[in-house]
Order: C-alpha cells, then sequence, then structure tokens
C-alpha cells in the first residue's frame, strides 16, 4: 500500500512518440472521447475551475518548464502552476512529466503554460437535467457548429447564473476541447446537456418552460417580451439560425433591434444580448 505521507513515484516522458501521448492526442477527436469518456482541459484557469467544482483529472501532464514565473500581468495574478500542482497532489492524482517538445506536441493551444488534464465525459443526459424553481432559465443553442461559438456562451450562461445549457442537434460535443478552452472551463461549472430538437421540445414541455427563440423574422424586440418565469431562450445555427421546428414551437419570437448594414449578429452574442436582458427584468423585479 502506497504510504500517503510520501509522494507517489512520477513518470516522466521525453519522447513525443510515447503511446501515452498518443492516445492524449486521440483526444482531439470526438469518436475517441466518446469512446473512451475522456477530455482534455489544457491551462491553469481552466483546471483550477474545473477543481473548484468537484472535478478530479484523472491524470495531469506537466512541463514545469513551461510555467510563467510568479507576479502580475495587468491586473491579473500569474505564476500559480507550482500551487495548483501542490493541489493536484494533495488529491492523489497521476501527475506526468513531459519535456518541452514532447508537451508542445499534444497541446491544443498557442503558448501553453504547462498544464494538460485529462477528465471524465463532460454533461449530463437530458432527463437527468434538473430544472426546479419558478424562475429558471436555460439557453439552447441548434446546431451551433463552432466550438468557440459554444464556449462563449458557456461562459456568458455562467456569468449570468443560467441553470443549465441546453445543446439540440449539436454539431459538436460538450467535450470537445477547444469548446473547453473557448469556455474558460466553465463547462464544468454549468449543468450541460445535449440531445434531439424534438427531445429537447419535450423536455421543455414536460418541465413547462417557455421558449423564447431569438430570429429576424418577427417585430417583436426581445425587450418586450417577459423573461422572468421559467423560460428558455434560443438560438440557433450559424449559417441559418432556428430552423421551423423549433420557431414554431416558440412561445415567444423575438428580435435584437439593429441599426446596420448586417441582419444578424453572431450567435454568441445573441445569446449574451437576450440572456443578460433576462438578468436585468429578474433584478428589477
Amino acid at each position: 500500500m502506497t504510504n500517503p505521507t510520501h509522494p507517489a513515484r512520477e513518470l516522466t516522458i521525453t519522447s513525443a512518440a510515447n503511446p501515452r501521448l498518443k492516445a492524449l492526442l486521440g483526444l482531439r477527436r470526438r469518436r475517441t472521447r466518446d469512446e473512451t469518456g475522456h477530455t482534455l482541459v489544457e491551462g491553469y484557469e481552466e483546471i483550477d475551475l474545473a477543481l473548484g467544482v468537484g472535478v478530479r483529472p484523472r491524470t495531469v501532464f506537466v512541463c514545469e518548464e513551461l510555467f510563467s514565473p510568479a507576479g502580475r500581468a495587468g491586473s491579473q495574478d500569474i505564476g500559480h502552476q507550482d500551487d495548483l500542482l501542490a493541489r493536484l497532489r494533495a488529491e492523489r492524482v497521476e501527475v506526468v512529466h513531459l519535456s518541452r517538445g514532447a508537451f508542445e506536441k499534444v497541446s491544443y493551444r498557442e503558448g501553453p503554460d504547462g498544464l494538460l488534464a485529462v477528465v471524465d465525459r463532460v454533461g449530463v443526459a437530458l432527463a437527468d437535467l434538473p430544472a426546479p424553481g419558478p424562475s429558471h432559465l436555460t439557453l439552447l443553442s441548434q446546431g451551433v457548429e463552432k466550438p468557440g461559438n459554444l464556449g462563449a456562451m458557456l461562459r456568458t450562461a455562467d456569468a449570468a447564473g443560467v441553470d443549465a445549457v441546453v445543446a439540440a442537434d449539436p454539431v459538436t460535443d460538450w467535450g470537445n476541447p477547444n469548446v473547453v478552452r473557448a469556455s474558460k472551463g466553465t463547462v464544468f461549472a454549468v449543468p450541460a446537456a445535449s440531445a434531439t430538437t424534438a427531445e429537447v421540445l419535450d423536455w421543455l414541455r414536460a418541465h413547462e418552460i417557455s421558449l423564447v427563440v431569438t430570429t429576424p423574422e418577427t417585430d417583436l424586440l426581445h425587450t418586450d417580451v417577459d423573461l422572468t418565469g421559467r423560460v428558455a431562450i434560443a438560438v440557433g445555427s450559424e449559417k441559418h439560425g432556428a430552423d421551423r421546428v423549433l420557431l414554431e414551437a416558440a412561445t415567444h419570437r423575438v428580435r435584437i433591434p439593429m441599426a446596420g448594414a448586417a441582419n444578424s449578429l453572431n450567435v454568441a452574442a445573441s445569446a449574451a444580448i437576450v440572456l443578460y436582458e433576462a438578468v436585468r427584468q429578474r433584478g428589477v423585479r
């Protein structure tokens, strides 16, 4: 039995051809993530947030040569990788040391900070997604393709106090490393689920949640709808917006006023605008 008063032996990998690193690269593919039930989280902030909401990594890969020196960068404290590594060791998480070349091969971001973790699958089944309370607020995205947009919506949902985020007919999965990265780790903090549009509509009806869909095909402004009750705010895909099925199921169709030449906003920006109108209304009430 391992003596808990002494640190566990930590593996060091210097070869970029090591099989464990090939397995890490495999987790960039959705099929591998689905088969293994694992995904990747890279970076101090993302791993720190995941730890803070109870996620325990299976393994953390580190390259201390890439750690930032302790100090300040603008308004932010930096150089806390050593502190995070100590927390991971205290929780008996496996630590694997990589050479700089090996780490840079498996890193999926520019300017890596020397921390990469393998964690369990992100997201819950729609049937297991709770929807309690008279002011439950869900963000619904339909067919959104770009991981960066999904991640940005998760950050907004976390900041706005959204109760759940649901992806209908998703093109990507919540465990996509670029979703995790763009969300700054908030994918672990906000309950998130995926399902077909039909399943999502059944879930909304079963939980008596009103559906507000953003679309340019209406004269009703998003500020003219009551968003204080049990509401789901929905945005559609980047190319086509919400489909006819979602629009026909809507309690309200709303648009965001636009004064320029373009007839639509970035989908993550649209979600943020309507979500914060809900926040404003709920604060006023």
